[in-house]
């Protein structure tokens, strides 16, 4: 097929120029769409949200860390901080017989199998701490809000399934909650 002429005697670039707008228009609206996501309000509070629980979470943990974990280690006979606590499952090439490993550090760094439960214990409580903080947080917002955030499930009779308690009506059986099942 020949090439086609334009009004000045060479090729016509009008299909170059419909697919470079074309790709254009798509790049518009990815961008657009882009920004109307990035900039919603749902997604600005939960950016706001994740930084507020990010700092939360190094208060919390430095509550448990440096406040309740040391005074715990000292009524304790722990003879060490709790973080610190390990057993050796397997020792390192440089073992010294008579004095072991004196920190978790120093049994990691000669390559022994360690098992670091003091570590794991102070995670653990670190997760509770927050864990509870939370929960009272959403306790006093519950106190001065109409918005629920803690919502109280019961199980439906007859499916077992999790539901609000306010429901009339199980969401997953469609059973009445109010005992009309039984009595017809």
């Amino acid at each position: 097929m020949p090439p086609r002429l334009g009004t000045n005697g060479y090729e016509d670039d009008d299909d170059d120029d419909d697919l470079l707008e074309v790709g254009r228009r798509r790049a518009r609206r990815v961008i657009d769409g882009f920004f109307d996501f990035a900039f919603q309000g749902n997604v600005l509070e939960i950016a706001f949200g994740l930084i507020l629980a990010s700092m939360f979470t190094a208060v919390v943990t430095s509550l448990v860390s440096d406040i309740l974990l040391p005074p715990l280690s000292v009524l304790l006979p722990l003879n060490r901080n709790l973080e610190e606590k390990f057993a050796v499952l397997q020792s390192g090439p440089n073992l010294n017989a008579t004095t072991g490993y004196n920190t978790l550090k120093q049994a990691q760094d000669d390559g022994a199998v360690v098992m670091a439960y003091g570590y794991f214990l102070n995670r653990l409580l670190n997760f509770t701490g927050v864990g509870f903080s939370l929960y009272g947080l959403a306790s006093l917002y519950q106190c001065f809000s109409n918005d629920p955030i803690i919502k109280h499930m019961v199980k439906c009779r007859y499916c077992r399934k999790r539901i609000s308690d306010k429901c009339q009506r199980c969401t997953n059986c469609t059973s009445w909650q109010d005992g009309r099942e039984d009595r017809g």
